[in-house]
């Protein structure tokens, strides 16, 4: 088992069997070192979870950066910068400074961001994982540094032990392909971003619910219900060009549109068109009740998500936190008309 402590170069030097001089320069960037030693230190460093600390010269001993690190997904998307902004305000009530970037989704950005946040030693992160990120980054950074998951544990870190604070997807996904088969909806399609991602994965397992139930229920009087399913609208116009074809085909009487920009893509594609469907979104957007029919939605409560993650982890520091759990928090369904 690890030591509580993070290492250090004196560890990586004994479980090298080198010198600390010779690991110094390594971790420094020399090229100049003996081949089989690189390779020991370079092995010693990843057994041991060892990261170089550019901070550490300026940080005396058992004293606190009051620093906490932020990773989003995209900046640009509006759900994170609430998120963001929650948690900075947390963190501000506290003393401590929060320091957000954007993974962009890509894996190996991301574990470049969380070696830098530790190497300039924030007293704990709170992370959204992108889409294929493995347990390789996770595993080694909760051992030394208090860290928080939100929004999604996403692929293998579902089977990380670490806090983590979710919305309930598939429950609110339901209740809104739900309330369009009772508005008279027989064919609703659902639409979303690439299955990757924890989030639609859990949509997509609502709404295979709701048709699920709607069909036992004999909600339709008509047989099972297909479901529709389109997981390629990575942006707006992505979306706009799958509900344009919805409309010429006439396949789909109704859309749930998994997050905000397939909502307003759909919109989109309605507005080019002259005529809409019924539809229902995932996350609030500032322009939903403002058109006609205001877009009916599945409202999360980023605020209280980004509130709950900041919270978590700094009980986590100060060790006042119980045992790593799934904080799962409510969503609102809000039927403004365009569900009908």
């Amino acid at each position: 088992m690890r030591s509580s402590r993070p290492p250090t170069m004196n560890d990586v030097a004994a479980a090298a069997g080198v010198g600390l001089k010779t690991v110094s320069r390594y971790v420094n960037g020399a090229t100049n070192i003996n081949q089989e030693l690189s390779e020991r230190i370079g092995a010693a460093i990843e057994a041991l979870g060892y990261r170089h600390n550019l901070a550490a010269a300026s940080i005396r001993p058992g004293r606190s950066s009051k620093v906490i690190g932020l990773i989003i997904s995209d900046l640009a998307n509006p759900y994170y910068s609430v998120l963001a902004r929650s948690v900075e305000r947390v963190c501000t009530e506290h003393g401590y400074l929060l320091m957000s970037a954007s993974s962009e989704e890509d894996a190996d950005r991301h574990r470049l961001l969380v070696d830098r946040l530790v190497a300039q030693r924030v007293d704990g992160l709170v992370v959204v994982p992108p889409r294929q990120a493995t347990t390789a980054w996770a595993t080694s950074t909760i051992v030394h540094v208090p860290m928080v998951l939100v929004d999604r544990p996403t692929g293998p870190l579902e089977s990380v032990d670490v806090h983590t604070v979710l919305a309930d997807n598939a429950g609110g996904a339901t209740r809104a392909t739900a309330a369009m088969l009772a508005a008279g909806a027989r064919r609703v399609a659902f639409l979303g971003d690439s299955l990757e991602l924890y989030t639609m994965r859990e949509r997509l397992a609502g709404y295979h619910r709701a048709l699920t139930e709607a069909d036992l229920g004999g909600a339709t009087g008509t047989g099972p219900i297909e479901p529709i399913v389109s997981d390629g609208a990575h942006s707006v116009e992505d979306a706009a060009a799958v509900v344009a074809g919805f409309l010429a085909s006439g396949e789909v009487d109704a859309v749930f549109a998994a997050n905000n920009r397939a909502a307003i893509g759909a919109m989109e594609a309605f507005a080019t068109a002259g005529r809409r469907l019924p539809l229902v979104g995932f996350d609030d957007f500032e322009a939903a009740p403002l058109v006609t029919p205001a877009v009916s939605v599945v409202a999360q409560d980023v605020a209280l998500m980004g509130r709950v993650a900041a919270e978590t982890l700094l009980a986590l520091i100060a060790d006042e936190a119980g045992p790593p759990m799934t904080h799962t928090l409510d969503v609102r369904l809000e039927l403004r008309g365009s569900e009908r």
